[in-house]
């Protein structure tokens, strides 16, 4: 019998079910956007972070209390704290309510229209994109909507104004996430089937046909992130990065095509990671 690893503090346990580091991630994403648009009040970027983290984790955990049985078929899932047993399904839903309650009160001391594109993001991925999972790769589409809305909410949190330059924002993240998200279904494909989860953009699997598809979206990001650049939002700098690592980022991507192998997916992978902050922070250290 497989010996089970001891139980963690409480502390790290609440920090795995909410997958802090992806959600402090996210919110640097958040700051981005605010950044951009020229956002400079020390108080609303605070309660933008904790804010923004606090409805991040609430999806992460509502997410995998939904699906708590469905982890314990996968490797990559099987030892989060539910299928562990180290919390009980009303502590962690608990915890859920207490971090969205929290976090949209945050949010909405910033603006209404803040609080409500969180409170959005969390109900797509929790009530649409969570239960699609495992009917439809379509899901992956839906999911690339509150995966996309970090930078916009940022710049609404500093407009609060619906306009161009957020929706510009959210409209290259949204981009961004096929490859990368398609990148990590490749990966994990195996893991996730055990899950019923057929989350890459061909049901042929891992074959040339997803593989063109990821190199597509990948192609495609090297004009969308190149927008800021061509509606005068941003200088030069913006040019000069955006095609070198986009260039960089769709060689990765055809290699992927080209061999179909783990190791590019996994290569596209950790690349997508590197690729937003770099090119977000890029926009706001290149405005004009």
């Amino acid at each position: 019998m497989e010996k089970l690893p001891p139980k963690p503090s409480i502390l790290k346990i609440y920090l795995v079910f909410t997958k802090f580091r992806l959600s402090f991630l996210v919110i640097v994403s958040a700051l981005s956007g605010y950044l951009f648009v020229g956002g400079k009040n020390g108080m609303e970027i605070l309660l933008l972070m904790f804010g923004g983290t606090l409805v991040t984790a609430a999806s992460n955990g509502a997410n995998q209390l939904w699906e708590c049985e469905i982890d314990k078929k996968m490797m990559r899932t099987s030892k989060r704290p539910l299928p562990m047993g180290w919390m009980s399904k009303k502590e962690a839903f608990i915890i859920c309510c207490v971090a969205l309650i929290v976090g949209e009160f945050l949010l909405m001391n910033i603006n209404v229209k803040s609080a409500l594109l969180g409170l959005g993001a969390f109900l797509i991925y929790v009530f649409i994109y969570t239960p699609m999972k495992q009917k439809t790769a379509w899901a992956v589409f839906i999911g690339a909507i509150p995966g996309a809305v970090p930078p916009f909410l940022g710049a609404i949190a500093a407009t609060n104004e619906f306009s161009f330059v957020p929706g510009l924002l959210f409209f290259i993240q949204f981009t961004w996430q096929f490859p990368h998200f398609w990148a990590i279904a490749w990966v994990l494909h195996e893991d996730y089937q055990k899950a019923g989860f057929f989350l890459l953009p061909s049901s042929t699997g891992k074959t040339k046909n997803s593989a063109f598809q990821i190199a597509v979206y990948s192609l495609a990001l090297i004009p969308f992130s190149l927008a800021p650049w061509y509606y005068n939002l941003t200088g030069n700098t913006t040019l000069i990065v955006a095609s070198a690592l986009g260039a960089a980022f769709f060689f990765l991507a055809y290699r992927l095509f080209y061999s179909c192998d783990d190791s590019d997916a996994r290569k596209l992978m950790f690349a997508s990671f590197v690729y937003l902050p770099i090119i977000q922070f890029t926009y706001v250290f290149d405005k004009l």
